[in-house]
């Protein structure tokens, strides 16, 4: 195809960000992250070359949560991996479309990452997820120069139209004829977002002490509610304590009711998320019910409960059927593969998570499978900045989701946004509880990131 590209070249770049506040899930803490950016190159077969982003925290307290390697070393690794990754796309040769791309080079992203642990001798190896973070802003970068150097939005070009191979090259025969394409929708002006209730974070104005940042923004949760009209929430439990969790839930609920009487909003949804700190699903199910017993509304109003156990379906293969019954469960921590994929339905989860930091090559793919299979799916985020943020949203309005997109980089990251926020302010302020994605168009991936003034040491 005449829009195929070549890589000239891929460079990255690491700025060390602050956590406005800190940010707890599951047994860990993430005080301050690696905001990596990766700059791409391409030439298309018509001879138009163009400039590509990508961004994502490395975020290695979720992608490789390990008591063995401490987290220095562990982020080193990830900056290693993505400049080899780096240096592998501009050593590939010819051209492609940007999914074959990934899905052509994909097989040698574990290798490499083993290769960098075992030759600074750590005492494990970085685990896939954490390999697929490491990757993601290589490879949204090469979608966007793809679409900038043919003069198109990106997704314009997962069809026919400008790929050589339908979807059957991934997923097999039952895909003949069918494209990416197929599965998309046209990017409204907005999509619903769901705000992060982190462990630590206070829920109401009268917890606010002189710790808590005074910059103007919101801190507690009654005054994001206030805000940005908040409705959907997205909570972290302990998965640990019964009483705690149960409890959380209920003053949660009791918080938004108590300020959508107030702002006249009559939905309120909410997921649940113990990051995988459940010994079995038995918690979570006994957690719904007390729930129910207690607050039949507030058990109502969640949405679906995030993969409760840990992230490695193969060695348990913990069954999910009970607590599916009582609400949908969604695979997020474990789901790094089509195998995956398969296991958790084997298993019986009910959907499935997307996230940008996994590659954009491989989450288009796996919507296209999971839509369909009518198998119901979330985007969500890896705490989100920047043109991070914009990705994700610019993803998820395009898929048909369960209620838009997780957007937390604004709460716990937003100094990291400021140079994006001139260009798309409503990408980073909710209205109504819903992010804007009304600037986030044009070429590429929709950064319009010529007009962003970001600049690097």
């Amino acid at each position: 195809m005449n829009t195929d590209v070549r890589i000239l070249e891929a460079q990255p770049h690491f700025t060390q960000v602050e956590a406005r506040t800190p940010l707890k899930f599951g047994g860990v803490v993430l005080h301050q992250a690696c905001f990596c950016h990766v700059r791409v190159v391409v030439e298309n077969q018509l001879g138009q070359v163009a400039e590509g982003w990508g961004a994502i925290l490395l975020a290695d307290v979720w992608g490789w949560p390990s008591p063995r390697v401490p987290h220095d070393q562990r982020e080193e690794l990830m900056r290693r991996l993505v400049s080899s990754w780096c240096r592998r796309l501009s050593e590939s040769e010819g051209s492609a479309h940007p999914v074959d791309l990934f899905w052509r080079l994909e097989p040698e992203l574990e290798p490499l990452a083993r290769s960098i642990c075992e030759s600074q001798g750590t005492a494990e190896i970085m685990p896939r997820l954490n390999a697929l973070i490491c990757a993601s802003p290589a490879d949204a970068a090469v979608h966007d120069a793809f679409g900038l150097a043919a003069g198109i939005d990106s997704y314009d070009g997962y069809g026919p139209e400008h790929m050589q191979r339908d979807l059957s090259t991934q997923l097999g025969g039952e895909f003949k004829g069918r494209f990416i394409s197929d599965f998309l929708s046209p990017l409204p002006t907005s999509v619903e977002a769901f705000h992060l209730v982190g462990g630590f974070d206070k829920l109401s104005e009268s917890e606010l002490g002189s710790e808590d940042p005074s910059d103007g923004l919101p801190v507690s949760l009654d005054q994001w509610i206030r805000y940005e009209g908040l409705h959907c929430l997205k909570v972290k439990l302990q998965g640990t304590d019964l009483n705690w969790d149960l409890q959380r839930l209920l003053d949660v609920v009791k918080i938004a009711r108590e300020e959508h009487r107030g702002l006249g909003i009559q939905e309120l949804w909410i997921s649940a998320d113990t990051n995988e700190m459940c010994e079995s699903p038995d918690y979570m199910a006994e957690l719904l019910r007390n729930l129910k017993q207690q607050d039949p509304a507030a058990f109502q109003s969640v949405l679906y409960v995030e993969q409760p156990c840990e992230r490695d379906l193969w060695r348990r293969k913990l069954d999910v059927r009970e607590l599916a019954s009582l609400k949908p469960v969604i695979i997020d921590e474990a789901l790094t593969s089509l195998e995956d994929f398969e296991l958790a339905l084997e298993l019986g989860y009910s959907g499935v998570a997307l996230k940008t930091c996994k590659c954009q090559s491989a989450e288009l793919v796996l919507a296209a499978k999971a839509s369909a299979s009518g198998i119901p799916f979330a985007v969500q985020d890896l705490t989100n900045p920047g043109i991070a943020l914009l990705h994700s949203a610019g993803l998820a309005g395009r898929l048909g989701t369960i209620r838009g997109v997780e957007a937390n980089g604004r709460q716990f990251f937003p100094g990291a946004s400021e140079p994006e926020r001139t260009v798309h302010p409503g990408a980073y302020q909710l209205t109504n509880g819903r992010i804007s994605t009304s600037t986030i168009r044009g070429a590429g991936l929709g950064y319009q990131w010529d007009r962003i003034k970001r600049s690097f040491d």
